[in-house]
């Protein structure tokens, strides 16, 4: 007695010192993340288990007729302990990761996949669902009870649950081994990514880099444990770019971008190609037992596009037309190696090189001249000031909140009449703990909760973008700061949500419409008029000149043959591997050789991500999905012409009409149904060819 006494009063001070297990005692409920550690997070994921566990039961054993309440609500609302510990950590596990974070979420991940299907895959659990959806039509439900509804019966139908008992226990198996392979992948690319170090020590090679990048390479060089030159370059996007596009050493540039494509395929313990062998063979077998013939068929069922043929001829219609525009550029490249007296042919790693020294010869137009008006707290503020006049949000700044870096800056989001919305992070350049890319993603999501409470969400963005160097602040290119822009979006989306089940909340759409709303604020970022109203020199607050601005547009489908070519080839690569009906073990380059022949794609021009670390696809949600991000700028393109339309930019009935019937119904209503109450129609794909330029 006296030793389960003892056991009985450490767990329950183990209990007492996680802050998971206690409400947050924080300003606006953030998570105190001052208080959180390592060895909170597996008691925390344990419990949550336990207590999901007891809440499914609870559903399950009610003895009252399933209805909608009891079975699809309750089901929606369960798991709040392991929503809280998950949120957190899965952000860690991206943005503020470790040694120790990795190992735990090599523990964590079959763990939590065997969770998962234990409520999938629970008969009793789906007998109830099946009984309600089969009297849907008698239970006078409201449009977004009738989603739930939907969505939660096709999602437990697409997680297995009608397979026969057999079929369910591989089911289980192949689940638990993907739950790792996914999160292998990415562990994989972020190691490569820190372990290539390019030390330069003379001088003559750093010709052509502007003296930011050489000064951010110089404090890059003495912050690393041991210095091995006097300059460091890594395969951070703010380190790689810079030197793929300035860089006059031909041969460094190759081996800057031989490295950035060979991450995940080095011969190390960090290659991938087994994992994409894996990966290819169990999403197929796992879409063969819920009857697909591959892969895609399964994950384009709930999407908007709907089926593979649609996308693979969308796909194919804006490969044909921007192939030849492709192929115009690389010649255009070519002259101007040969006007230089070079010797050699156009090379993928020559690509940008050239294309910013053609820029500039035919628009007089350089990136180190754009980005001294994009300090980015200006940005930021002008982000801010575009937001507030299409909707009227304000942005105010609160250094009492916790951060989980000290990098990150919390905000709180109000309505224009001072009413809380939600709190937003912002994360914005490389680390070693942080993965590549930019993303939102959300610690809390907006809801009402069980008790009639309105929940605020808690939004974060994550990005990767060049970071203050010496006496000079952060200065963004133009793609980092229309990357704020888009992430902002999302933001947006999260925070502006206004729905009651949290299963529907935000960013819970189809995959190919959730880049809408952070695409569509891209418009406003690239707009003469809204860019003379926050890019400002960072050195004199001069105002960005009309005739800067129209160089910016002049150039505005500038290289955008290649830009697009290489987008659309990591999309078709994307699709062939997920629409394969039978498995044939291959090799990766092979395999990607294979694509490039069958699209005839240009050897100057490589897959904007390489199979290898190709992270969106194999360690993220758009596997069979990277097409998404074109499909929503059809979207994008079409709904900015609703304003420009107006000869208004903030036309606050459009900015009300895109809030109401998009922003802030989640995913409450059918995708396309959302856009069309919205414009009236749906949308074209002509605005989208216009504004890419691929239309002669």
């Amino acid at each position: 007695m006296i030793l389960l006494a003892m056991l009985v009063s450490c767990a329950q001070s183990e209990k007492k010192d996680n802050p998971f297990f206690s409400d947050y005692n924080t300003p606006f409920g953030v998570p105190p993340f001052d208080l959180v550690e390592n060895e909170h997070f597996i008691p925390a994921f344990e419990e949550g288990i336990k207590q999901h566990e007891a809440e499914v039961e609870a559903i399950v054993s009610n003895p009252n007729t399933p209805d909608f309440e009891n079975t699809i609500a309750a089901l929606d609302y369960s798991g709040d302990l392991l929503s809280r510990v998950g949120s957190v950590f899965y952000n860690y596990n991206s943005s503020n990761t470790s040694d120790e974070i990795q190992a735990i979420a090599q523990e964590i991940a079959p763990i939590m996949s065997s969770h998962r299907d234990n409520i999938n895959l629970n008969a009793d659990l789906f007998k109830r669902i099946q009984a309600v959806n089969a009297k849907k039509d008698e239970l006078n439900l409201n449009e977004e009870q009738k989603m739930l509804l939907k969505e939660t019966y096709e999602g437990f139908v697409r997680n297995g649950a009608a397979l026969p008992a057999e079929k369910q226990e591989r089911f289980r198996e192949i689940n638990q081994e993907l739950s790792v392979l996914t999160l292998t992948f990415g562990q994989n690319v972020l190691a490569d990514v820190n372990n290539f170090k390019l030390w330069i020590n003379d001088e003559a090679d750093l010709a052509g880099l502007p003296q930011s990048v050489v000064d951010a390479a110089a404090e890059a060089a003495e912050a690393a444990d041991e210095q091995e030159g006097k300059w460091l370059f890594t395969l951070q996007n703010p380190s790689v770019m810079p030197f793929l596009t300035y860089a006059d050493n031909r041969d460094m540039r190759e081996k800057m971008n031989r490295a950035y494509i060979m991450r995940g395929r080095n011969k190390n313990d960090n290659n991938n190609q087994e994992n994409i062998n894996r990966l290819t063979e169990l999403r197929l077998e796992r879409a063969k037992l819920l009857g697909f013939n591959n892969f895609a068929e399964f994950a384009l069922q709930n999407r908007m596009a709907g089926n593979v043929e649609t996308v693979e001829t969308f796909l194919k219609q804006l490969w044909d037309a921007a192939l030849p525009i492709a192929s115009d550029e690389a010649k255009e490249l070519q002259k101007m190696i040969d006007s230089e007296g070079k010797k050699f042919d156009l090379a993928f790693w020559d690509w940008r090189y050239y294309a910013e020294k053609v820029r500039k010869e035919k628009y007089d137009l350089d990136e180190a001249e754009i980005s001294q008006y994009f300090e980015i707290n200006n940005v930021r503020d002008g982000i801010f000031m575009v937001v507030n006049k299409l909707w009227g949000l304000q942005f105010n700044h609160r250094p009492e909140v916790p951060v989980y870096n000290p990098n990150a800056t919390a905000w709180e989001v109000s309505e224009a009449d001072g009413s809380h919305i939600g709190i937003l992070y912002m994360d914005m350049h490389p680390r070693a703990s942080k993965r590549g890319g930019a993303w939102m993603s959300s610690y809390r999501k907006q809801q009402i909760d069980e008790n009639g409470e309105y929940v605020h969400p808690v939004i974060t963005i994550v990005c990767n973008f060049t970071a203050p160097s010496g006496n000079q602040p952060a200065l963004l290119t133009f793609d980092e700061m229309t990357t704020f822009f888009h992430e902002f979006g999302h933001a947006i989306h999260g925070l502006l949500s206004d729905v009651k089940y949290p299963g529907l909340s935000g960013t819970s759409v189809p995959r190919d419409f959730v880049e809408l709303p952070s695409q569509v604020l891209e418009n406003w970022a690239k707009h003469p008029d809204v860019l003379k109203m926050f890019a400002k020199h960072y050195e004199t607050g001069e105002t960005i000149p009309d005739e800067l601005i129209e160089r910016i547009q002049a150039s505005a489908n500038f290289n955008q043959g290649f830009s697009t070519v290489e987008f659309l080839a990591s999309a078709l690569l994307d699709m062939d591997y997920h629409t394969k009906n039978e498995y044939v073990p291959f090799e990766v380059q092979e395999f990607e050789q294979k694509v490039q022949n069958r699209y005839s794609m240009m050897d100057e021009i490589y897959f904007r991500h390489g199979s290898t670390h190709f992270q969106h696809i194999f360690s993220g949600g758009y596997s069979a999905g990277y097409y998404s991000y074109i499909w929503a700028g059809v979207l994008d393109a079409d709904a900015f012409e609703a304003f420009v339309e107006t000869g208004d930019l903030f036309h606050q009935e459009t900015a009300r009409k895109f809030r109401d019937e998009l922003l802030s119904r989640g995913g409450t209503r059918e995708a396309m149904e959302m856009y069309k109450a919205f414009r009236g129609k749906e949308p074209g794909i002509e605005p989208l060819l216009k504004q890419r330029g691929l239309v002669r």
